[in-house]
C-alpha cells in the first residue's frame, strides 16, 4: 500500500477508468452505486439490498465513505479503506434501525498503488481481472450456493438457477462489525480489471476477449447491452480499469 502521509499525493500509476450503472429491464429503483476515481486509483461497485426500505440508500452511504475517503488530503491505504467500510457499516447499521428493518450493500473495492492491486470486497459483488485470453474471476463469492458449490452439493450450472442464489452471507449494514475479505497482485502489462455488481456478472461471458480499448465508451456500452439483452432482471453496474497505453 501506499506510505501514509500528511498531504495528498500525486496519482502515481498512469490508469484509466470507465463505468456504466443501469436500472436493468425490471427494477423500478437503481440500488447500485459505483465510485469511479482514477485520480486516487480507488475505484468501487456496492449494490444494496433492502428494496422500498432503501438498499439505495445503503449503497450510497458504502460509496460516501470511500468518496469521503478519496476526497480527503492524505494517502490512502488498506487501513483507511478498512476503517471506511467500518464507517459505513455502522451508517448503514443505523438507518436501517431508523426504518424499521435491515439494509445493507455488498461491497468489492479496487485500490491501486505501486503497481499492486489490492481488492477489499463482503457479499457477491465480484472483481475479474483479464488479458487478451479472456476474464478470470478473483474473488470469491459470500453467497448460500457458493458455500454448497465448495461443499460440492451443487455445480456451477445448478448454482445459475439456485432458488437462492439471491442469498449472500456477508454484506455491510447486517452486523455490528462486517467481515470484509481482502486480496493484492501484481497488475500485469496489458491487463484489464473489472469491479461489478451481481447484475452484470450473472450475464457475463469469461470468454469475451479481453483485447479492446476497454475504456472506449463504445466498449462500455456493449457490455453494458449485452447483459441487459442476456438478463436485465436486476440493476446492473461495473466498472472497468487499464493501464494507459
Amino acid at each position: 500500500m501506499a506510505n501514509s502521509g500528511g498531504s495528498r499525493e500525486p496519482f502515481p500509476e498512469p490508469f484509466r477508468s470507465i463505468s456504466r450503472s443501469h436500472v436493468g429491464r425490471v427494477r423500478q429503483v437503481n440500488e447500485d452505486r459505483v465510485l469511479d476515481r482514477p485520480d486516487r486509483a480507488l475505484w468501487a461497485v456496492a449494490d444494496g439490498m433492502g428494496g422500498h426500505r432503501g438498499g439505495d440508500i445503503a449503497a450510497d452511504l458504502a460509496i460516501a465513505a470511500l468518496r469521503n475517503l478519496a476526497d480527503a488530503p492524505i494517502a490512502i491505504t488498506g487501513a483507511a479503506i478498512l476503517a471506511a467500510l467500518e464507517r459505513a457499516n455502522e451508517d448503514i447499521l443505523a438507518r436501517g434501525e431508523g426504518v424499521g428493518g435491515i439494509i445493507g450493500s455488498t461491497i468489492v473495492v479496487l485500490h491501486i498503488a505501486e503497481g499492486e492491486a489490492h481488492i477489499f470486497w463482503a457479499g457477491d459483488s465480484r472483481a475479474y481481472r483479464a488479458r487478451a485470453a479472456g476474464w478470470h474471476q478473483v474473488t470469491r463469492d459470500h453467497s448460500l450456493v457458493q458455500q454448497l458449490i465448495d461443499q460440492g452439493l451443487i455445480d456451477r450450472e445448478q448454482a445459475a438457477r439456485h432458488p437462492q442464489g439471491h442469498v449472500i452471507t456477508r454484506a455491510l449494514g447486517v452486523d455490528s462489525r462486517v467481515e470484509v475479505e481482502t486480496m493484492s497482485f501484481r497488475v500485469e502489462r496489458g491487463e484489464v480489471l473489472l469491479l461489478c455488481s451481481d447484475g452484470l456478472s450473472r450475464s457475463f461471458d469469461p470468454e469475451i476477449p479481453a483485447e479492446f480499448d476497454s475504456t472506449d465508451p463504445c466498449v462500455a456500452d456493449r457490455i453494458l447491452g449485452d447483459a441487459l439483452e442476456r438478463d436485465g432482471s436486476d440493476n446492473i453496474s461495473f466498472v472497468i480499469v487499464s493501464p494507459r497505453r
